[in-house]
């Protein structure tokens, strides 16, 4: 039984799931505080389900030797180190739908607060004053919103910016012409976008080329009188320069959520009569909490229960149907890479994987790791799905991809080739009705060979002797031969074979092979076939 760690505020309903699921699971709300305590135990756990509280770092992953996934509760995933989770084979998940339209509300919310001065006139009326000249606004109708960022929120403020009658342009350069067409916006580059809005809003998350995206030098570029609204993360704009800009109205005005450090206690930003601030809400209402929690409860489950995964940040997503379909061929991926990465002694430069036919249409991406990671194994046992294209990425190995439509008398077929700075391997396998991988062509050799746990795999000149050699050396050994296929080039030059045995071979056999001159090489391979 899977056993699943919660360390955040989760609600009940939420660890039910995992109950209900078969999941054992551990709920400790308040753990994510306690470092020392959170590290003496993590090592129990294959899941780790959190909100922003609990910090996973290097040094805690460390500790997680059982760890294979680790569920946010939400979007942002800033409280985990995902490079250190990548390379310790542990799958980081977040929850990017669950609170999208509060966060694209609150968000709308903020720009008519901001344009309408709503805070400070409600501080005021408080007060008993009746400052009714002095907060002048300004109407959404007709103004121009600018949108960095498309994706799941910020095409959810699009919708609801067009129905207050709003043009709305958007810069996203994952963004295509169709996809802005069906959104009913236009699309721009960001010089555009400052020059021309009113308003401009941001729904990106904090990475490397989006960090100040609204820097000094973007904000001397910005629209006179325009208005800036955050609900994304922070760090997304120049705090310091931003307050310039408003305290000498070149902007009119912000409203922001999300601030470079957090908890904020004090920024560039606070006490300015034209700055509108919360203390990052965008998630919080109640259903929003409710429905992340839920989200990630299941996504956990399925992932620890079924092997699917959803909205995962380090792996490409398999659903459960999915999961179904691709786990033969999934299998057949790591049998190609096992295959290879046995026999391979020397560095790999380059990976390239071909897939035909009906295989082709499938989710690529989960079985390029699949083949990396069993190319791998032989000289990184630990390493999994998740680690493996980042080990492959920090030791240089180019790895490319090739699809195409059924060409041959199978359905599909996968097939690995592997260049090394001395020579080229290649392998071909499939999987047949019945659900088992098999291995078609290995050297531009056809063959059809059941992959075993325990395999022989011998190259030689096609010469008479062959058989009755491997026979005879098993049976005189005491190893039985549970399959044995034959392949060659044509008549007189390169033969293979491959033998599947109960056993593993003991060395002393393999030497006598060896010994006899026959054979070019004698490999024993392991499989996990299970």
């Amino acid at each position: 039984m899977p056993k699943v760690l919660v360390s955040d505020k989760l609600s009940e309903t939420a660890v039910q799931i995992f109950r209900d699921r078969g999941i054992d699971v551990t709920f400790e709300p308040d753990l994510g505080k306690d470092k020392e305590k959170l590290l003496s135990v993590i090592g129990d756990y294959d899941g780790l389900a959190i909100r922003s509280a609990t910090k996973v770092t290097a040094k805690l992953l460390e500790a997680a030797t059982n760890l294979k996934v680790i569920g946010r509760a939400g979007i942002g995933v800033d409280n985990v180190e995902i490079p250190a989770a990548s390379k310790k084979g542990v799958i980081v998940m977040n929850t990017p739908f669950g609170n999208s339209i509060t966060t694209a509300e609150h968000a709308i919310s903020m720009m008519m607060a901001v344009a309408r001065q709503i805070p400070e006139a409600n501080a005021s009326t408080h007060a008993g004053k009746w400052e009714k000249s002095r907060f002048m606004g300004v109407e959404l109708t007709a103004k121009t919103l600018g949108v960095i960022g498309a994706g799941n929120i910020g095409a959810i403020v699009c919708d609801r910016a067009l129905g207050l009658k709003m043009k709305v342009i958007a810069y996203d350069p994952f963004l295509s012409e169709e996809r802005a067409a069906k959104l009913g916006v236009r699309k721009v580059e960001l010089a555009e976008l400052l020059e021309r809005s009113d308003f401009i809003t941001m729904h990106v998350p904090l990475t490397d080329k989006t960090r100040n995206i609204l820097s000094r030098e973007a904000i001397a570029k910005l629209k006179p009188g325009v208005r800036i609204i955050n609900c994304a993360r922070g760090g997304l704009v120049d705090e310091a320069a931003l307050a310039e800009a408003l305290k000498d109205g070149r902007v009119a005005g912000a409203a922001f959520d999300v601030f470079a450090e957090e908890p904020a206690t004090a920024s560039p930003l606070f006490n300015l009569p034209n700055v509108v601030v919360t203390p990052h809400l965008g998630a919080a209402t109640t259903e929003a909490q409710e429905n992340v929690a839920l989200q990630v409860a299941e996504q956990m489950s399925d992932y620890l229960l079924t092997g699917a995964v959803q909205n995962a940040l380090n792996m490409p997503s398999v659903t459960a149907e999915e999961a179904k379909v691709m786990g033969p061929w999934l299998k057949l991926a790591g049998h190609l890479g096992a295959f290879v990465g046995q026999l391979t002694d020397e560095p790999v430069k380059a990976v390239n994987i071909l897939y035909d036919g009906v295989v082709a249409r499938m989710n690529t991406g989960a079985l390029n790791a699949a083949a990396i990671a069993g190319l791998m194994k032989a000289t990184n046992p630990e390493v999994n799905m998740v680690s493996a294209p980042v080990l492959a990425a920090d030791r240089g190995i180019d790895c490319s991809t090739t699809t195409q439509g059924k060409t041959g008398v199978f359905d599909g077929y996968i097939k690995l080739t592997v260049r090394t700075a001395k020579r080229e391997r290649s392998i071909a396998g499939t999987v047949f009705s019945d659900g088992k991988p098999r291995f078609i062509q290995i050297k531009g050799i056809n063959i059809d060979a059941e992959i075993g746990q325990h395999m022989l795999y011998t190259t030689n000149e096609d010469t008479p002797g062959i058989i009755g050699t491997l026979g005879q050396t098993m049976g005189e050994n005491g190893v039985n031969i549970a399959n044995f296929t034959l392949g060659r080039a044509e008549r007189g030059k390169d033969a293979i074979a491959l033998l599947y045995v109960d056993d593993p071979i003991p060395a002393p056999t393999l030497d006598k092979l060896r010994a006899t001159g026959l054979f070019q090489s004698v490999s024993p391979l392991e499989f996990e076939v299970s």
